[in-house]
């Protein structure tokens, strides 16, 4: 992956013309398909199906480790707004990571219980998944405020763009090693005898 990375760098870093947005583009796309490449195997080798902790605690520890390396690669940054930059999206990471780590336990919490889910627990566990997204969002709207104000709008941009797709990859990860919803089991309500509209 680090030669595709390599590869980006240097088409972005000489630019031909009225190619250069559709080069950014070319680049993001491959670098992000690399690394959804990169995890597809996650877990299969030796004829294992990887449990939903080991998969969960494999995807976060990659995706932060290459979060970084995407976008420095990908937003290619001057030293003047790398160094307004690098500081602040320190905090935020941080503060995202706790947000992730409660996301994190509410999807292991519904993968154990999910043959026996009861409707209660099913409602707590949504509350709790849609209060995540919530502050996910409170958190993003804080720190792009905090980020407009050391670079440029377009920059900043720019980075929650890549930003929210690199947690994409994450998600469909994490969800592929879901029970599928079509495996849902649920019991209808005993019928008080009323018939079912007619369309």
């Amino acid at each position: 992956m680090s030669s595709a990375l390599c590869r980006c760098a240097r088409e972005y870093h000489e630019p031909s013309g009225l190619g250069v947005l559709s080069m950014m583009k070319n680049c993001a796309l491959l670098v992000i398909t690399f690394a959804m490449l990169a995890f597809c195997p996650l877990g299969h080798a030796q004829g294992q199906e990887p449990t939903l902790d080991s998969t969960i605690a494999v995807v976060r520890a990659n995706m932060q480790a290459d979060r970084t390396t995407f976008v420095t690669t990908i937003m290619n940054f001057s030293d003047k707004d790398g160094a307004a930059f690098w500081p602040i999206y320190q905090q935020y990471e941080y503060e995202r990571s706790k947000l992730d780590d409660h996301r994190a336990a509410v999807i292991k919490q519904y993968a154990q219980k999910y043959p026996n889910l009861t409707d209660a627990e099913a409602k707590a566990m949504a509350d709790q998944m849609l209060d995540c997204e919530s502050h996910l969002a409170a958190l993003k709207k804080k720190y792009y405020k905090k980020f407009n104000k050391v670079l440029p709008a377009l920059t900043v941009t720019k980075f929650f763009q890549l930003d929210r797709r690199i947690d994409l990859m994450m998600d469909m990860q994490v969800e592929s090693s879901l029970p599928p919803l079509t495996q849902a089991q649920y019991t209808l309500p005993v019928s008080s005898g009323a018939e079912p509209p007619q369309q």
